[in-house]
């Protein structure tokens, strides 16, 4: 393979890896226009390697995460059976729904979810009233260290929550894209957790699911390891920084450039809806 290639795959992974760690999405969403645009890879390839960057971004990332207690597993294993299922129905779907219409239903969510997170903003990072009987049942409250001191939440409305994630696993498997980008205002809006605690959250939950298709991606020889292989050593790099970074930024910083790619996706989609391709 060219050296220059494997250079270019790795700086791109890595700048993908870093934004999408730092959001909790999936970093394919970003990698996979970009390989297939300008690096003129097969779609098929580019899938294949954005699932082993979203792997490598979630396992590296995870760690500081955890450690840094931003990442409330509790919730991540109840939320994720509700993504499962959706994923399973929409997968069932797939070819039932006219995709032009997928894309605009896409881009009207986006848009709603986008200007959800701008009126949550100056809102409390934490809240300790307002809890949800299923959540304390569950014992799905939790705290997370915010400018060294401790902030309790309370999980709000968490059938709501479920609803909102199988809604998100559907969608995602409609469109075959990462459910990371409507998890994150999902939680945020539905569930109230602070947006760091979505973004963490929404990351370790996304390695689960890409671990699930990356089996089928190899038995078909998707996965090339020429193009892999750097996109994951990106992917690592790209991920430890982004989790750095969401540790260090406030929540008010993350909430708003979370918004401006909520916007720049939906604007992709309308266009993508209508047949309109940059």
């Amino acid at each position: 393979m060219n050296p220059w290639l494997g250079l270019w795959l790795f700086a791109v992974s890595l700048g993908a890896s870093a934004l999408g760690g730092m959001l909790g999405m999936a970093s394919g969403i970003f990698i996979v226009p970009i390989l297939t645009v300008f690096g003129h890879l097969d779609i098929r390839t580019a899938i294949a390697a954005s699932i082993v960057s979203v792997i490598a971004c979630s396992c590296s990332s995870a760690s500081p995460f955890l450690k840094g207690g931003l990442v409330n597993v509790r919730l991540a294993i109840v939320l994720e059976t509700a993504t499962t299922l959706g994923a399973l129905t929409g997968v069932l779907l797939v070819g039932v729904i006219p995709t032009a219409y997928l894309y605009l239903l896409f881009t009207l969510i986006l848009t709603l979810s986008a200007q959800q997170m701008l009126s949550r903003r100056g809102q409390a990072s934490g809240t300790s009233a307002g809890g949800d009987a299923w959540a304390a049942a569950l014992r799905l409250d939790a705290r997370y260290p915010d400018k060294g001191r401790d902030v309790e939440y309370r999980v709000q409305r968490l059938p709501l929550g479920m609803l909102l994630m199988y809604g998100a696993g559907l969608i995602s498997a409609l469109l075959g894209i990462g459910s990371g980008v409507l998890k994150v205002p999902a939680m945020d809006s539905a569930l109230r957790l602070p947006i760091k605690v979505s973004s963490a959250t929404s990351n370790f939950m996304i390695g689960v699911t890409a671990a699930a298709s990356a089996g089928a991606y190899f038995m078909r020889g998707d996965i090339l390891p020429g193009v892999a292989g750097p996109v994951a050593l990106g992917s690592v790099v790209g991920s430890v920084l982004g989790a750095r970074v969401l540790m260090a930024v406030s929540n008010e910083r993350i909430r708003l450039l979370f918004v401006v790619v909520l916007l720049a996706l939906a604007l992709q989609m309308a266009l993508s809806g209508f047949g309109i391709s940059l």
